[in-house]
């Protein structure tokens, strides 16, 4: 079996959790061929894998947005009125009443070309008729190329060469789901979606924030991740998701009910064991941990407002910070001046570190983002018997208190978002009552080697890909490793 994992923004060049989760299910169907369609920035910003490939990743296609120019010269084209109707649809009509087998046929149909129709007659004459429609106070050639802008990655995306293959498996929707749309129609072959967190609710949160968007623009740049996502979700044979919020606002999205299956993070608690044991042994402390990339979406300014908190009430406490810095330089400076402002002591940016290798000497984790989906660095300082304090976000409630019907307890304390001082409360209560600290980690262990295990979360996949892909791969016998 061949599958083709079609990602953006992260394997194998950034690191993070749905890096770790690609590498795992690479290494671990190890007699699967793998090919790696990842969609990049630019040359400059990606410029070499963080990961070592297995050698069962066959290829590695990368596309980078970065390695087109909007203004070159274009062919000409001419769209017949039907293709202008549905490009009219792509670009105008609300998400859930856009034919996506249509937009399909049109992609499929001028896929070499797609970034003609940007500099073309009918584009223009759609841009034109929605710049009256709306009324527009802008000057029409800035609304015109806000429009290419908008268009120009997924046009470039949807020319690249389609990789052969058996399976396609995007990770999120957006443009990896579009190309695993496109592929999949293109080519006759079953695609499977799978979401971490939800996409779309993502990049709105981003593009409401943003500063590079003008403000006339937030809503048809939101409106286009929304169209992307639907067309992925219809196209998909099956789509999983970590846990049931996100299911739920998956079938807000319009993906249809029955093609969904819930499918957790998981990790092996055996690989902690060790840890576990050495944690064990070890005198209760104040060492405080985190595991994250330096970027405004994880919030590490509120993390450290709230440990500055934290070290007035226990001096001897110290913070540890693993985690990518470089992805967002300009956020990183402004945390080392934040902690410069405060003259907070006993904090430690380690950057991209073995975390292993520092879970035996912490004693509590934090996690302060003001987003996640169910987060696999929470399950795996779990799995070593930590707890946390972490911020109502995603499924975080769910792992740190249980779901219903799971009666182990409490494997940390959950807080408010964007809540220092909460945070700080909660730290203090922690760690200085190490009883309750070994208690709500001997939970956590427990709930996720009950709920969370690598090793089911893998039986799982296998039978997808058994069910989706070409039978015969299970035939040799790989296949009942994990069934």
């Amino acid at each position: 079996m061949r599958v083709c994992l079609i990602c953006e923004g992260c394997y194998p060049y950034v690191p993070g959790g749905v890096s770790g989760w690609i590498q795992m299910l690479c290494s671990e169907f190890r007699e699967v061929e793998f090919v790696i369609w990842s969609i990049a920035t630019t040359r400059e910003e990606m410029p070499e894998a963080v990961y070592d490939l297995p050698p069962n990743v066959k290829e590695l296609r990368t596309c980078y947005l970065g390695d087109e120019v909007l203004d070159q010269p274009r062919r000409r084209i001419v769209l017949s009125p039907k293709e202008k109707n549905v490009l009219r649809e792509l670009m105008t009509a609300p998400a859930q009443g856009i034919d996506w087998c249509a937009i399909l046929e049109l992609v499929r149909k001028y896929r070499q070309r797609m970034n003609d129709i940007l500099m073309s007659e009918a584009f223009y004459d759609i841009c034109l008729e929605e710049y009256r429609r709306q009324e527009s106070g802008k000057v029409f050639n800035h609304f015109l190329w806000n429009f290419r802008g908008i268009y120009f990655p997924l046009m470039c995306l949807l020319s690249d060469e389609i990789p052969q293959a058996d399976l396609y498996h995007a990770v999120s929707t957006g443009y990896a789901g579009i190309l695993g749309s496109c592929a999949s129609y293109v080519t006759g072959k079953p695609f499977l979606l799978s979401e971490h967190g939800i996409y779309t609710r993502e990049r709105e949160e981003d593009i409401i924030r943003s500063q590079w968007v003008d403000g006339d623009f937030k809503q048809i740049w939101i409106d286009f991740f929304k169209k992307l996502s639907m067309i992925a979700y219809q196209q998909a044979d099956r789509v999983t998701t970590l846990f049931e919020v996100n299911r739920a606002l998956q079938i807000e999205l319009h993906c249809p009910a029955e093609k969904i299956e819930r499918i957790p993070n998981g990790v092996s608690c055996i690989e902690y064991e060790k840890i576990w044991q050495m944690r064990c042994s070890k005198n209760s402390g104040t060492v405080i941990g985190a595991v994250l990339r330096v970027v405004p979406i994880k919030d590490v300014k509120t993390m450290l407002l709230s440990f500055d908190l934290v070290k007035k009430a226990v001096p001897e406490a110290v913070l540890k910070i693993m985690g990518n810095c470089g992805e967002n330089p300009a956020y990183y400076e402004e945390c080392l001046e934040l902690l410069e402002e405060l003259g907070t002591q006993d904090v430690t940016f380690l950057g991209q570190v073995d975390v292993k290798a520092y879970l035996p000497e912490i004693d509590l984790m934090l996690l302060s983002s003001i987003s996640e989906g169910q987060p696999l660095a929470m399950l795996e300082g779990m799995a070593a018997g930590i707890p946390f304090v972490a911020t109502n976000v995603g499924n975080c409630r769910e792992l740190l208190e249980g779901a219903p019907g799971d009666l182990l307890g409490l494997a940390g304390r959950i807080v408010p978002v964007m809540d220092s001082a909460a945070m700080a409360d909660a730290v203090i209560d922690c760690v200085t009552n190490p009883k309750l600290l070994r208690q709500m980690g001997e939970t956590g262990r427990m709930r996720v080697a009950q709920h969370y295990s690598k090793e089911a979360v893998l039986r799982q996949y296998w039978q997808l890909y058994q069910t989706l892909g070409q039978e015969k791969a299970g035939e040799e016998g790989y296949g009942r490793n994990w069934i």
